[in-house]
C-alpha cells in the first residue's frame, strides 16, 4: 500500500508559539499554498483519504476535493498540554528544559511525549495496513508525519525531524 502523507499549510500564530492540539488559524497565504497542494494531487486516485480532526488539516483536505476524508483522532499533532498557545520563551515550567534535552521521551507538562504520539500514529498505520487499500492519502501535521516515517522505518530518531516536510509538503511511503 502507498500512503501519501500531506502536511497542512502555514499557520497564523506568532513565531515561537507552542501549539499542537490547539485549533490554530491558517495563514493568509492558505489559498496559494492549498492551490499548489491541489495541483500536485491533481489526477491522483486514492482508495481512502484520512485527515486529522484539526481544522488546519481538514480544511486542506476539503480544498483539495476530499470532502469525504475520514477524520481520525490518532492523526492529531502532539498534545503540548499546559504549554499550548504559549510562547516557548514565556514558559517558566522547569520541565521545559528537561523536555528540550529529551523531547523524544519526555512529555510536555499535562501533555504527551513524542513516544506517545508515535504509538498512536503507529496504531493507526498498523490498522491501516490490514485494509485492502492500494493508495491512501493522509492530511496531518509535521510531528505525525515524522512519527509515521519512524514507524515505517524510513529514517532513524537521530535525524527524524530533518525529514519533516515544509508546510504543504508531502512524503510518500510504501506500507
Amino acid at each position: 500500500m502507498k500512503v501519501l502523507l500531506i502536511r497542512h499549510t502555514s499557520v497564523d500564530v506568532p513565531k515561537g508559539t507552542c501549539y499542537g492540539w490547539a485549533d490554530v488559524p491558517l495563514a493568509a497565504t492558505f489559498p496559494q499554498e492549498a492551490a499548489e497542494v491541489a495541483r500536485q494531487l491533481d489526477g491522483k486516485h486514492f482508495d481512502r483519504v484520512f485527515t486529522s480532526p484539526l481544522s488546519r488539516a481538514r480544511r486542506l483536505a476539503h480544498y483539495c476535493g476530499f470532502t469525504d476524508a475520514v477524520a481520525d483522532d490518532r492523526l492529531r499533532e502532539m498534545n503540548m498540554g499546559q504549554w499550548e498557545m504559549r510562547r516557548y520563551d514565556d514558559i517558566t515550567d522547569p520541565a521545559l528544559q528537561r523536555w528540550y534535552a529529551d523531547f523524544m521521551h519526555l512529555p510536555a507538562t499535562g501533555g504527551e511525549s513524542f513516544l506517545m504520539l508515535r504509538a498512536r500514529v503507529g496504531a493507526f498505520l498498523d490498522e491501516l495496513r490490514l485494509q485492502p487499500f492500494r493508495h491512501v492519502a493522509v492530511f496531518a501535521h509535521g510531528g505525525v508525519i515524522v512519527a509515521a516515517g519512524l514507524h515505517a522505518g524510513l529514517f532513524g530518531e537521530d535525524d527524524a525531524f530533518s525529514h519533516q516536510p515544509a508546510y504543504g509538503g508531502m512524503i510518500e511511503m510504501e506500507w
